[in-house]
C-alpha cells in the first residue's frame, strides 16, 4: 500500500498526538469499531508504514554532542554512501538534499570526544565521502514528529470527559 485512505489518515492523526491513545477513543472519533482500528494499526505497523515509539530529548540520556553534518559525495556514490551511513548507530536522520551538500546526517554522540572519533574514524572513512561540514546543535527549540496528519484534534477527550492535553512539541529548555 503506497497511499493511506482517509480512515488510516485519521487513525495516524490520533496516534501522532498520543501514541498510547486507546483504540476505543480512536474508534469513537472515526466512526469505526475498535477492532477495525486495531486491525488497521496492526497492518500499518506490519507494512512498515507506522512506528509507535517513545521520543525523548537526547540530552536527558546524557547524549551531549548532537550535530547535523553536511556530506559531499563523489559522483554516482550517493546511494552507496547513504546505505553505509545508515548503518551507524549514531545516525538518527539521513536524507539526500539539493544545494551545497549531497547528504545531511543528524547524529547524536555522547560527548565531543565521541563526535571527533565518529567523524575521523567512521564517517570520513566511508568510501565515496568527499567532504564533510559539521554543525553542532547548540540548542533545540522544537522537536516534533507531528507532520503530515498533525492537525490538532479538538474532539479527543480523556475518559472523564475533559479535553485532553494533546502534548506540546518538545521544548527541552522550558
Amino acid at each position: 500500500m503506497d497511499v493511506l485512505d482517509e480512515t488510516d489518515r485519521a487513525i495516524v492523526a490520533h496516534l501522532q498526538h498520543d501514541g498510547r491513545m486507546p483504540y476505543t477513543h480512536i474508534a469513537a472519533d472515526t466512526g469505526i469499531s475498535e477492532g477495525a482500528v486495531r486491525r488497521r494499526v496492526k497492518r500499518l505497523r506490519e507494512e512498515g508504514l507506522l512506528q509507535i515509539v517513545a521520543v525523548i530529548e537526547p540530552r536527558l540520556l546524557d547524549w551531549q554532542a548532537p550535530a547535523m553534518i553536511g556530506v559531499t559525495v563523489q559522483a554516482g556514490r550517493v546511494d552507496a554512501v547513504a546505505s553505509e551511513l545508515a548503518r551507524f548507530p549514531e545516525v538518527t536522520y539521513l536524507f539526500m538534499a539539493s544545494g551545497g551538500f549531497d547528504l545531511f546526517v543528524e547524529v547524536y554522540c555522547r560527548d565531543r570526544e565521541h563526535m571527533a572519533n565518529f567523524l575521523d574514524q567512521r564517517l570520513q572513512q566511508v568510501p565515496g565521502v568527499d567532504r564533510t561540514e559539521t554543525f553542532m546543535i547548540l540548542k533545540v527549540y522544537k522537536l516534533s514528529y507531528r507532520w503530515g496528519e498533525s492537525e490538532p484534534l479538538p474532539d479527543v477527550r480523556e475518559p472523564g470527559g475533559a479535553l485532553e492535553d494533546q502534548g506540546e512539541d518538545l521544548q527541552p529548555d522550558q
